[in-house]
C-alpha cells in the first residue's frame, strides 16, 4: 500500500484526539486555539511559524546543485520536494539507540532518542523536540486535509508532520521521516544520556 493510501486510510479510520493545548492536527474549525498550560506548550507550536525556505532567509542555504550530490535521492526528495518515504521502511522508524537526531541537510539537532516513541504508525516519531528554536511551522492543506507540516528551523528541510495524540508530557507526536534525519550515537561515558524509549506506544495513529 503507497504512502498515501495509508495516509488516508489511516486519517479517516482513526481520528485525532485533540489536545487542550497546541495546534489541531486535521480540524480546522479548532485552529486558533491557544496554550494555556505554559508547561505543556513550552516545546509545542504556540503559534503558525512559516519555513525559512518559504522566507528566503534560511541561517543555512544550499545550492540544489550541491544537495543533488551531497544526499541520496530519496533524502533530496523529502527534504526538498516535500515527499514522504514509505511507511515501516525508514532507517530509523525502530532505531533505539541512544543519542542525537539531526537534520540530514545541515545537522542542526532535531530530537534526543529518549523522547522518542513507537507510535505505530510506521515512521518515527517524538513527543517533544530538543529545542523550541529548532523547527518551525507550517499550514498544510494537502490531499484535502488541514495538517501542520514541521521544517528544521535553519535551513528550511520538510521532516514531516506534528500530530496533538503523543504520550504525556507534551501529548505532541513529530511524525517525522528518516530521510530527513541523520543520527550521532550518544558517547559511552555517557551512555544513559538520551537513552530509552519508555512512552506508552500509540496505536493507529495518522501520519505523515
Amino acid at each position: 500500500m503507497s504512502a498515501f493510501n495509508l495516509l488516508h486510510l489511516v486519517t479517516k479510520s482513526q481520528p485525532v484526539a485533540l489536545r487542550a493545548c497546541g495546534l489541531p492536527s486535521v480540524f480546522r474549525n479548532v485552529y486558533h486555539q491557544r496554550c494555556t498550560t505554559t508547561d505543556v506548550c513550552s516545546h509545542g507550536p504556540k503559534e503558525n511559524k512559516r519555513s525559512c525556505r518559504d522566507k528566503k532567509d534560511c541561517k543555512v542555504v544550499f545550492s540544489q546543485e550541491e544537495l543533488r550530490k551531497r544526499l541520496t535521492p530519496l533524502q533530496y526528495h523529502v527534504t526538498q520536494e516535500k515527499g514522504t518515504e514509505s511507511a515501516f521502511e525508514g532507517e530509523y522508524t525502530h532505531h533505539k539507540a541512544p543519542g542525537i537526531y539531526k537534520c540530514v541537510v545541515c545537522g542542526t539537532p532535531l530530537f534526543k532518542s529518549e523522547t522518542k516513541f513507537d507510535s505505530n504508525s510506521g515512521w518515527p516519531s517524538f513527543y517533544d523536540v530538543i529545542s523550541p528554536d529548532a523547527i518551525t511551522f507550517n499550514d498544510d492543506f494537502s490531499y484535502g486535509m488541514h495538517r501542520i507540516e514541521i521544517s528544521c528551523s535553519q535551513c528550511g528541510a520538510h521532516l514531516g508532520h506534528i500530530f496533538d495524540d503523543g504520550p504525556r508530557p507534551t501529548g505532541k507526536r513529530y511524525c517525522t521521516n528518516s530521510a530527513s534525519l541523520s543520527f550521532k550515537p550518544a558517547d559511552k561515558n555517557n551512555a544513559g544520556e538520551g537513552s530509552g524509549n519508555a512512552s506508552p506506544a500509540q496505536t493507529g495513529k495518522a501520519e505523515l
